[in-house]
């Protein structure tokens, strides 16, 4: 599985779409096989699931996300996971051994 986290700064990022950046991580057995940070290729209605989609990403994890930005990528069967918090390592830890929560979505629209 591929999962996407919004990155700013080495933490996840509040907002999925403005974040700067992305790191990818690839997991196979429960273990990181492959991880790399991308630039956020730009904020553009419908693009970002669709771009993700197409680089084979499954799951989603982000501070915050627009309920359209959310219908989006369900529609690609992308799962999406708000309102995390925290140092991207320890995120992608967690979300690994099953540990990581959903909290209160910190996007505003």
């Amino acid at each position: 599985m591929k999962v996407a986290v919004a990155t700013e700064g080495g933490y996840v990022a509040q907002h999925f779409g403005r974040c700067p950046e992305y790191t990818i991580v690839e997991v196979q057995n429960n273990e990181i096989i492959d991880k790399k940070v991308v630039p956020n290729p730009g904020h553009k209605p419908g693009f970002l699931p669709r771009y993700l989609a197409e680089r084979d990403i499954t799951c989603i994890i982000a501070g915050g996300m627009g309920v359209r930005a959310s219908e989006l990528f369900k529609q690609h069967n992308i799962e999406t996971i708000t309102g995390v918090t925290g140092p991207v390592e320890d995120v992608i830890q967690k979300f690994i051994s099953g540990d990581l929560e959903s909290g209160p979505d910190m996007c505003d629209h």
